[in-house]
């Protein structure tokens, strides 16, 4: 990868995302002392401290931390291969088809037979999406080919959520579905980092693997051809990675805006701006970012605990103006 502006970076953004994690699993309405944790952990603790600590706040940590550096990364491949700044999973239609599946799954009452449906048929549904997008944009290798096809799959699965609210048979199920479309990772387990873990794994294998091809993109198809980019092998594995991975976390988070979007701009002042550099900071960037919302939404005193993709867009969207009147003139 290219080399940073800024050696301390990386390790900064590392003990960020450990501080971020140890303050996750100390941090909320039942304080735990470090005593406490640390007894938890060598399997000395009392029952209620195990209790919070693995059946709560690990898990939930665990799914913060998978799914911000997921939509952490992305952001940065699609702004990176999509040579558009505003570019986030949702451009590809990858968030808005991940939805529909979980939510048809909700509709049918298919995510009543086993907690593994509802991810399984996101992910499900994420892939078909890649593949009606391939159909869409053709043999094409323009990137502004790739994001109208995208916007097309994006509002066609767009409106198939707005027709299960529409049809939802009682106004339970819609509560359900709306609540799962605002996003959260409240009372989730250790099963869910299981269900996304190998989904997420398997999405950032494929979105880090050749990080130069991305540099060479940034000179234009005939620039990035002539440096002996494989055009079509490139795009197929990106968009397989950004299907699978964003498949694995919406699945267990609901649906999550702005992260993708806002960590690789709050990231790239940071770096010497090639789309290569800026792939393991956005990853990192993410889970930091994701982890410490989390940590907002439970220690801010509400009746009822407040959705994490409220919170996200409220913080990010007042952060994203800032640097974009910032840093328009450097893209």
């Amino acid at each position: 990868m290219s080399s940073q502006r800024h050696p301390a970076l990386i390790p900064l953004l590392l003990a960020g995302v450990l501080v971020m994690g140890l303050a996750s699993v100390n941090l909320g309405p039942v304080p735990l002392s470090p005593a406490r944790i640390l007894a938890a952990f060598t399997g000395h603790g009392d029952e209620i401290a195990q209790a919070i600590l693995f059946q709560l706040r690990l898990p939930r940590t665990l799914v913060a931390l998978l799914v911000g550096a997921t939509l952490g990364l992305t952001g940065a491949v699609l702004q990176g291969y999509l040579r558009n700044p505003l570019a986030e999973p949702s451009v590809l239609g990858a968030s808005n088809a991940s939805a529909l599946g979980a939510v048809a799954a909700i509709y049918f009452g298919v995510a009543d037979w086993h907690p593994a449906l509802l991810p399984l048929l996101s992910i499900a549904s994420g892939l078909i999406a890649l593949m009606l997008l391939f159909a869409l944009a053709g043999r094409s290798e323009s990137p502004l080919t790739l994001i109208l096809a995208g916007i097309a799959v994006s509002t066609l699965a767009g409106a198939g959520i707005s027709l299960a609210l529409n049809l939802s048979p009682n106004p339970f199920a819609a509560m359900e579905i709306m609540a799962w479309l605002l996003g959260s990772i409240e009372n989730r387990t250790m099963e869910h980092v299981w269900i996304a873990l190998p989904c997420v794994m398997l999405g950032m294998a494929l979105l880090l693997y050749d990080p130069r091809a991305l540099d060479a993109l940034s000179l234009g198809e005939d620039g990035a051809r002539s440096l002996g980019v494989d055009l079509s092998r490139t795009r197929i594995r990106l968009l397989l990675g950004v299907a699978i991975g964003v498949g694995g976390a919406v699945a267990v988070s609901g649906s999550i805006g702005f992260v993708g979007l806002i960590v690789p701009h709050l990231i790239r002042p940071l770096t010497d701006r090639s789309p290569s550099a800026l792939l393991l900071p956005s990853l990192l960037g993410g889970a930091i970012l994701l982890t410490g919302a989390d940590i907002l939404v439970r220690l801010i005193p509400t009746a009822s605990e407040l959705k994490l993709g409220v919170v996200t867009a409220f913080l990010g969207v007042p952060v994203f103006l800032v640097h974009l009147l910032r840093e328009r003139r450097l893209w």
